[in-house]
């Protein structure tokens, strides 16, 4: 199937495997890269050498020039080393949760990179795609993590009629159902996140994965109690116990989880602060929200990389209630490819049986 986004990037499906913090490694990049779909490395969570790494093993996994992308944080203070990492390292995509800057789009373009930032407001499409940016990927509320309000149904239509750049939809998409019915918006291909952890692929320990399968969609919840901002994610005990706290027990709680936060990055009290109001953005966060935005990684690491279900944050979208295996990329994209096909052959058949010649 080609799309103006396969054109864009070169991959055989327009299928995105989006950059999930500690989940996005080299292992699931590369299988949803040999599956034919884009994979996108998460590297907020490592260190410049740990990128590099990561980079080059994805490399090392998949056949010489095979597509892939990095997602980076636009705000990190050394966004412009990372930009130059992906350059010097040949990677085709560099994919932002944030807008980067006109400068970042335009030193990335002149490289040969494509730029592909994640929003999720018509307007931010708009700036990011008058500064260059070469496709968009419009993320609606039903998506996992920090998230919006507004549905993809909606959000999507009002993106694809406001540029003239590919877009790709991100936010309730796990099959190819899903795919043909963002195609009849508009959009370029789709992008699918929870989905794609939940696949043989995925690193993400068995126990933590049993609590996706288990879920249902009503499980599934949008909450300010974690860092502040609308993040949707599975709902737990953990979950619970924040949104019921004062603010005492919050900052109680907050502190501590920063105090370890604190002990396995190696910044400083000083340095969190920093990270927390530069994430609070204008917004009227409590200091126990400040904290906890500066150590949210820890959260989704406990549960991402260690399995803690008790501890950790479990981000989720809501399609996670419909999800029921664990198949492994290549098997998820092909699925997916074939029940596009599938939509799309109903579709004719419907088309055909309205141009038939009355009977008689």
């Amino acid at each position: 199937m080609r799309t103006a986004f396969t054109e864009l990037v070169g991959v055989e499906h327009p299928v995105v495997q989006t950059g999930m913090g500690w989940v996005a490694g080299p292992r699931l990049v590369s299988g949803a890269a040999n599956a034919g779909a884009l994979g996108i490395l998460a590297s907020a969570t490592m260190t410049l050498d740990q990128l590099r790494s990561a980079v080059r093993e994805v490399k090392s996994r998949t056949p010489e020039g095979t597509p892939f992308g990095v997602n980076l944080r636009a705000d990190a203070g050394d966004a412009a080393e990372r930009a130059q990492l992906i350059i010097d390292e040949g990677v085709r995509v560099a994919s932002f949760a944030l807008a980067p800057s006109r400068e970042l789009i335009g030193r990335l373009k002149d490289a040969g990179v494509v730029v592909i930032p994640s929003i999720g407001a018509r307007r931010h499409a708009e700036k990011v795609a008058a500064w260059g940016a070469d496709a968009v990927i419009v993320q609606g509320g039903e998506g996992g993590g920090h998230t919006g309000d507004v549905a993809t149904t909606v959000l999507l239509p009002q993106v694809v009629d406001a540029v003239d750049i590919p877009v790709i939809a991100a936010g309730g998409f796990s099959d190819g159902r899903g795919l043909v019915a963002a195609l009849s918006y508009g959009a370029a291909g789709i992008a699918m996140g929870t989905r794609f952890l939940l696949t043989s692929d995925s690193t993400v320990p068995d126990a933590v994965k049993a609590e996706y399968l288990k879920a249902t969609v009503k499980d599934v919840t949008v909450t300010t109690a974690v860092d502040g901002l609308p993040h949707r994610m599975l709902r737990t005990e953990l979950v619970d116990s924040l949104e019921r706290a004062g603010r005492a027990r919050a900052l109680l709680r907050a502190v501590r989880h920063a105090a370890g936060f604190r002990k396995l990055s190696g910044l400083s009290w000083p340095q969190m602060v920093r990270d927390g109001l530069a994430m609070k953005h204008g917004k009227d966060l409590s200091w126990s929200q400040v904290l906890l935005a500066a150590n949210t990684p820890m959260l989704l690491k406990a549960s991402m990389v260690e399995g803690r279900t008790d501890l950790g944050v479990m981000a989720s979208g809501q399609v996670a209630g419909m999800i029921d295996d664990l198949p492994s990329c290549a098997e998820l994209v092909s699925r997916v490819m074939a029940e596009a096909q599938q939509a799309i052959e109903a579709l004719e058949a419907l088309h055909s049986l309205r141009t038939l010649p009355p009977p008689g």
